[in-house]
């Protein structure tokens, strides 16, 4: 009896780890391409972000970051102050929490582009500032050039 139960103890946490490894996987298989200014600091913290969440970001310093987003379709109204792209084209603008990436990537809306959190809002990720927050929308874009609120974040324990 002994054996049995040590056994359905090493399956049941071998089934534990495994589920682990496979959630983990999913979430390293995320490749981010981050444009920045390369002295930014606020971008380095959301980098830093998304790397504690599991992700996979690479920093990129284009000469003109503008001239890029204008390339990337990004309307200024849209616009912060980096840009990430997903290894399959959708793109993340700004502050944008690690949660609502991850709903967004589970199951990209048909059409969309990507998120955008425009501006710089303090309490975003990588924009801590003591207990401050400002709320703010997380956009859905379009590649037809619409938007529509994908989430209202109205204080910053909804981020997590």
């Amino acid at each position: 009896m002994k054996f049995h139960t040590a056994r359905n103890l090493t399956v049941a946490a071998l089934l534990s780890i495994a589920h682990s490894m496979t959630n983990a996987q999913s979430v390293e298989d995320v490749v981010l391409n981050v444009y920045k200014e390369p002295t930014c600091g606020c971008c380095n913290g959301w980098i830093d972000h998304m790397n504690d969440n599991g992700y996979s970001t690479t920093s990129h310093h284009p000469v003109d970051i503008q001239k890029l987003k204008d390339e990337f379709g990004l309307k200024n109204e849209w616009r912060s102050c980096h840009t990430a792209v997903h290894k399959d084209g959708y793109y993340f603008e700004g502050h944008i929490p690690e949660k609502f990436i991850a709903q967004f990537l589970a199951s990209p809306p048909q059409g969309a582009m990507g998120l955008a959190v425009p501006g710089m809002p303090i309490g975003g990720p990588g924009m801590e500032m003591g207990n401050r927050f400002t709320p703010y929308d997380i956009l859905l874009i379009n590649k037809d050039g619409s938007h529509s609120i994908f989430a209202s974040i109205k204080n910053a324990s909804e981020q997590q």
